[in-house]
């Protein structure tokens, strides 16, 4: 029975939880999207050509956050399509 209930509590967890940690997206999570190294995502990032979240940090290497809709963005800004 208590095995149930803690099913139960999960289920209701996942289905409640908001979507925000699934829209931010890790460096090495976006590098592997789009084929390329971590450095690379880094240096976009610090060029300004990739939008990002800077993470708090102490120490040489800053963490950063992408979300999902700027990388969906920059796949949606091709070319527009002749009908």
């Amino acid at each position: 029975m208590a095995r149930h209930k803690q099913a139960n509590i999960e289920e209701k967890h996942d289905v409640n939880e908001p979507e925000m940690g699934g829209d931010l997206l890790t460096v090495r999570e976006v590098a592997r999207h789009l084929r390329v190294d971590d450095t690379t995502v880094r240096r976009w990032i610090k060029s300004g050509a990739l939008e990002a979240v800077a993470l708090p940090h102490s120490g040489k290497r800053c963490g950063y956050r992408v979300r999902k809709h700027t990388l969906d963005a920059l796949f949606n800004t091709g070319t527009p399509s002749t009908v």
